[in-house]
């Protein structure tokens, strides 16, 4: 079991900084991980949803393997603290190569009839 003890920033309503402590357990078998090679992401005026699949080469059919749903604004924040991620990763390594793959055909099933 790993714990994680995260301080955490923010301004409260009369627009004062203020800190507090979150304890966030991670179990052993969260903490493994889901292989995952394609987000799909649709969204609403309220929510954003992240599936999360594995593509293997060859063979035409997959399923979700982990889906997170997020408020517009933890989206916002996500996707800020994945750019700063990854540009902290290419100033330690390199540039991330974006590859070109062909596009990889999404069939969730037969098409309607009328």
């Amino acid at each position: 079991m790993l714990f994680y003890n995260i301080v955490v920033m923010a301004n409260d309503k009369d627009n004062q900084k203020k800190t507090g402590q979150i304890n966030i357990e991670l179990d052993e078998k969260v903490a493994e991980g889901i292989y995952s090679n394609l987000a799909i992401i649709n969204h609403s005026v309220s929510e954003f949803v992240v599936d999360f699949v594995s593509i293997m080469p060859g063979i035409p059919k997959s399923k979700v393997k982990s889906r997170i749903i997020l408020t517009p604004q933890h989206a916002k924040r996500l996707l800020k603290a994945l750019g700063d991620n990854v540009a902290r990763f290419e100033n330690a390594h390199g540039e991330i190569k974006d590859y070109e793959q062909p596009p990889i055909p999404l069939n969730f099933g037969p098409t309607g009839q009328a």
